[in-house]
């Protein structure tokens, strides 16, 4: 467990570099890669789910990226791509080509879903995340401009 928590970090950093993430930036990066991943984790072990893991997980680290952004004034983009990071199912994708390359179709097949499964449960997971963000700053104008009025 320490060492996926460990490389995650580094993964998260890592390609933070690689997308010109701002140097004070680096930290924060690979801390919420490596707290989505921690969650994953946690989940998969007590549900055995993959998609609905990643789900959950991608959904707190969009709700981090949004907290780091919004304290440090920098762009969620560059919490949020390099936080998913960790979740991303190459492997899976990888192994699907395989198997079409060695003509093993239906394995093949079940693991391109898989990995589209998954993948879609991250796009799923950060635009819920978004969408309650944006509801939640309409409330509080709405709540701002109702008190102003005399």
């Amino acid at each position: 467990m320490i060492e996926q928590v460990f490389t995650s970090f580094v993964a998260s950093a890592a390609f933070g570099i690689i997308f010109n993430a701002p140097v004070k930036a680096l930290l924060r990066a690979g801390l919420v890669g490596m707290i989505g991943w921690m969650i994953y984790i946690g989940l998969y072990e007590y549900s055995d789910d993959s998609v609905v893991s990643t789900l959950i997980a991608s959904f707190f680290i969009a709700i981090i990226s949004q907290f780091y952004a919004k304290r440090h004034k920098t762009p969620v983009i560059i919490f949020n791509v390099s936080g998913i990071i960790p979740l991303v199912p190459g492997g899976l994708a990888y192994d699907a080509m395989r198997q079409v390359v060695e003509n093993h179709y239906n394995e093949a097949i079940a693991l391109a879903a898989k990995a589209f499964m998954i993948s879609g449960s991250i796009a799923i997971g950060l635009v819920l995340s978004e969408v309650m963000n944006q509801i939640i700053r309409k409330v509080k104008n709405r709540g701002n401009k109702q008190t102003i009025r005399p």
